[in-house]
Formats: C-alpha cells, structure tokens, sequence
C-alpha cells in the first residue's frame, strides 16, 4: 500500500517525489484505496508547493493508466487532430475547426466537456441541437470519424477517471488554479483520446483561467512538453478573452453564429481564431501542407460550401437536425440600448457570461439543468462607435423579469468612453 500521508508531508515540505511514488498514489486513488481527505491534502500540498517537469509528466501519465486509451491514428489509419481550449465565454471554436478541418480530409476526433460557471461547454451547445447524441461509444466514435472525417462525444467514463475524480475533489478544495494541475488534467484527457496532433487554445484575460499573458505563457510551455513527451505534434495560440468571442453567448444562439461563421458570415474575431486554429491543424496533418497553405485550404472549405455540408452531414450522423429552424428560440427578446454615444472601451467577459449563466444558459452546479433557447448577443464590441439609444446587445430570455434583470446586467458589463481603446488581436502569440 502507498504511504499517503508520508508523500503528503514530504510534498508539504517541498520535496521531489519519484514518479513512482507519485504513480502509485494516483492509482491507489482511483482504485478507493487513498480516501479524499488524504488526497485533498495532497493536492493543497501541491497548490503551494507546486510540481516540478518531472513530477508533472509522472502525474500525467499515471492519470492516463488509470484507464482506457484510444489510439485514434491506428484504428481509423490515418494520422488524426484535435483542438482543446482551456474556456471562454463565447467559445464555440471547435465546433467550426471541426468542420473545416474534416472538409479538408483530415480526420478531427474530440472528446469534450459540459461548462461550469461562466465558461459554456461543447456538449451543451451541441445538446441544444434537437436529437443530438453526445454519448457514443467508443465504436461508434472510431466508425464516424472514418466515415463522416469528423466526431465531437462526450468523454468515456473509462477515460482518465483518476482525473475526473480529482477534478471534483478539486473543484470544492480550492486547488484548481495550479498550472501542473491544470496542465495535467488536460493533456491527460488529450492524450488518452488518442490524437495524433493537437492544437490547445489558452484564453487570457478577464473571462480565463489565465489573466496574464505570464500566465498563459507558463502553463501552454508545460502542456506543450507534456503532449511532445507523449510523442505528440503541440501547438498552443494564446488568445484574447477580455471580451467574449464573437457576437453570441448562449447555447443555441453560438450554434447559429457557428453555422454563420461556417457560410463566410461570422463575425471577424471568430473566423479569424477558427481559421487560425484550422492552419495550425491542416499543418500537423499526413497532407504535407505548411501553416499558410493550410489557411488557405481552411478558407476555401468556407467559400465553396464543403465545410457547411461536412458540418451538416456530421450533425446528421450524430442523430441531430442540423437545421437552424429546429433550434430551439426564447420568448423574450429585448434590446440594451447604450446611454450615451461614444466608443466601447470595455465588454466584461465574465460579467456577459454570468448575465448568460443567471438566464439558464449555464449550470452553477453539475446538476443544473441548461436552458438552451436563452443568452446574450453582443451586438458591439470593443472598439466599436455607438450612438445614444443604439442597440448594444440582445438579451434573450424566457421571461420579463429574467428578460429586465439581464438587461441591466449586460448594461453593466459595457463601458462607453470617447477614447477608442488599443487595437487588440484575437491571437496574442503562438507557441509551438
């Protein structure tokens, strides 16, 4: 049996652990055999202490023994890629990648998450989509990335459950805001899934884990030698989340601004990330193209219809109406009007994704139920001329009071000045 309490002293004084020692910990864990108050203290030794190269890469892939792999590559005999990002509000990126990505013949396999907080999840955008399955079986997954080059699923409850476990351990101790934590429940889950190439967006700013460039820095160089350490192509974008990204924040409305996006009609903030974020994948791809060709390629599938029918047949094979008519819509649509002309200095992201989350459109709780119809559509963003009395932003709701509550929030939210602030792009750096 694992000493806990001895590796948990040792870590509190600030000592290396031997990957041993650090794997036998883990596994015990997931087995029940270290209880959570040991482990909780474990992880508040790490959140101080913090883990070394080593011990990261050593807690990374005993989290990955701890269940089922998928080597994605050999079952489907083709070199295959992936997108994660660290949550933003606004984020439906790979929902558009995915797509394109597949229409260019690449084959994208992703295993997601559902959103907690101010931050949506993947499956629950994609749920607002009528009959939509996110639980595949691993089969299922294999067969439809073969068949349709594309498949976005829930992740198998056989895949990392060390890292589930501790996620939940660490969501109510305090300890999720520690970079090697946080880099090893992602690249875990990255890895296992079986990609052989992955591009990691790392939101900055007011709406992110990360609220420094610093910050960001430190934790897309770990995630980047965590997946080169498992054999993998890395790239990671830092990206801005001082606003939300695109226009629409809400699970049904980011499905429309996605399909949007996907005809040549996103907003410039968007495409420009998803056309990004397509390059760097195209170019981890067995076709041979460099970043610039594959842009290239990535806006082609938008202009000549190819990701459009590649999103619709992908929907269609997961059980959904990719139809934007069989979305589902809210009762009340009211308009933020601005109080006075001037230039949007500032949209708050977070405050945007909590006005979203009180409408229904997020889960303060694993056991909150989504609304999906509801949200808030941003109409200006930062840098943009306003006029007194012109529309902001839309609040979607399911009724007036929760319509009028919205509205003063999101109000908030927006700050109107007379000084255009400093132009920001959406991709502050790359690292790879």
């Amino acid at each position: 049996m694992v000493h806990a309490a001895e590796l948990i002293r040792r870590k509190r004084d600030g000592e290396r652990l031997a990957a041993a020692e650090l794997a036998e910990l883990v596994l015990e864990y997931s087995r029940g055999s270290v209880p959570d108050y040991q482990m909780a203290a474990f992880c508040m030794a790490v959140f101080f202490r913090g883990l070394d190269g080593p011990e990261t890469f050593a807690l990374t892939d005993a989290m990955i023994r701890s269940g089922e792999t998928i080597d994605l590559g050999a079952a489907i005999g083709r070199k295959a890629v992936d997108k994660h990002s660290t949550g933003g509000v606004g984020d439906k990126t790979s929902l558009a990648v995915g797509p394109i990505v597949a229409a260019c013949g690449v084959p994208f396999g992703k295993m997601s998450g559902r959103g907690l907080g101010h931050t949506g999840g993947t499956l629950d955008k994609l749920e607002a989509i009528p009959g939509f399955r996110v639980e595949l079986t691993t089969e299922e997954f294999l067969q439809q990335v073969r068949e349709v080059g594309l498949a976005i699923i829930g992740q198998s409850a056989d895949l990392v459950p060390a890292d589930k476990l501790l996620y939940g351990l660490r969501d109510v101790t305090a300890t999720v805001d520690n970079v090697s934590l946080i880099a090893a429940s992602i690249m875990s889950k990255k890895i296992a899934a079986g990609a052989d190439a992955i591009v990691l967006d790392v939101k900055v700013g007011d709406g992110a884990f990360m609220k420094t460039l610093e910050a960001a820095r430190e934790l897309a160089q770990l995630m980047l030698e965590l997946g080169r350490h498992a054999g993998r192509d890395v790239a990671c974008v830092l990206t801005d989340m001082d606003q939300p990204l695109g226009h629409a924040v809400g699970n049904a409305l980011e499905i429309r601004e996605t399909v949007a996006t996907l005809e040549g009609n996103g907003p410039a903030d968007f495409t420009e990330l998803v056309l990004s974020a397509s390059a760097h994948l195209l170019s981890f791809s067995d076709l041979g193209l460099n970043e610039a060709t594959g842009r290239e390629r990535a806006a082609a599938a938008v202009e000549d219809g190819s990701a459009l029918a590649t999103y619709e047949r992908w929907i269609a094979a997961q059980g959904g109406d990719p139809s934007g008519d069989a979305l589902p819509t809210a009762r009340v649509v009211r308009e933020v009007k601005a109080p006075r002309s001037g230039v949007v200095e500032r949209i708050g992201a977070v405050d945007i994704g909590m006005a979203a989350l009180r409408l229904g459109a997020g889960r303060r709780t694993k056991a909150d139920e989504i609304d999906h119809a509801v949200g808030v559509i941003c109409v200006k963003k930062r840098g943009d001329a306003v006029a007194a009395d012109e529309s902001l932003a839309e609040v979607h709701a399911q009724d007036e009071t929760a319509a009028a509550r919205a509205c003063d929030e999101v109000l908030a939210a927006y700050v109107i000045g007379d000084n255009a602030p400093a132009e920001r792009p959406i991709v502050l750096e790359t690292i790879s």
